[in-house]
């Protein structure tokens, strides 16, 4: 039997926790084992180890959830899966969370649906988490420098990740390009490396802020 995954939850109120942990607690296949109040706690609980995903508030006192996010990410090779939660959608701070190393975002009036499918989405498969909503966060967002090394894409490497901006899975790209799948993956792997980026989300918003989409 699978191992339920580990969720930690920080958010400076209380009561968006609890509502959080009552519904994440109720499923067979997740288990909340750490809360915090603000970014600080946030970096201890990552460094500990404890989580697998965390649903990160982006407001917060002290420290906020977007240098928080920053600091796990460039500190620990393997850190947890990061969903930041926002009141709006087309918030500037998720577009500065994501490019910090976030892996998706939640909205708070989320469906308790949605919010427990893209937490096992986030952890478990290679799917963007709601691509309409980064193309719309990547239209209003300042323009930027391209990233260094997207001079240095393949024609196929700028067909897979174009794909992968849209939303598609490795399964579904590698049937729009007649691929096999380890193909795609092979691919998205040389993808990150020239872009310099750890992981699918973080290639995505190089690739929107490069022009490439």
């Amino acid at each position: 039997m699978t191992a339920p995954l580990r969720i930690a939850l920080i958010d400076d109120e209380a009561l968006i926790r609890s509502g959080f942990a009552a519904v994440i607690g109720a499923e067979p296949d997740l288990d909340v084992v750490a809360e915090g109040a603000d970014g600080i706690d946030a970096v201890a609980i990552a460094r500990s180890g404890k989580a697998d995903v965390m649903l990160m508030d982006v407001r917060m006192p002290k420290v906020d959830g977007i240098e928080a996010t920053s600091r796990i990410v460039s500190e620990l090779a393997d850190p947890p899966k990061i969903l930041v939660v926002t009141t709006f959608d087309n918030d500037d701070y998720v577009w500065q969370a994501l490019r910090a190393g976030a892996d998706g975002f939640l909205l708070k009036r989320t469906r308790l649906e949605d919010l427990l499918a893209a937490v096992r989405l986030v952890a478990r498969t290679d799917a963007l988490l709601f691509p309409e909503a980064v193309r719309r966060l990547a239209a209003a967002a300042p323009t930027r420098k391209p990233p260094k090394g997207i001079g240095d894409l393949s024609d196929r490497e700028r067909e897979v990740l174009a794909l992968a901006a849209r939303g598609l899975s490795n399964a579904e790209i590698a049937a729009e390009l007649f691929l096999g799948r380890e193909t795609v993956k092979t691919h998205l792997s040389s993808v990150y490396t020239k872009l310099a980026v750890r992981d699918r989300t973080q290639a995505v918003i190089a690739a929107y802020e490069g022009g490439l989409v």
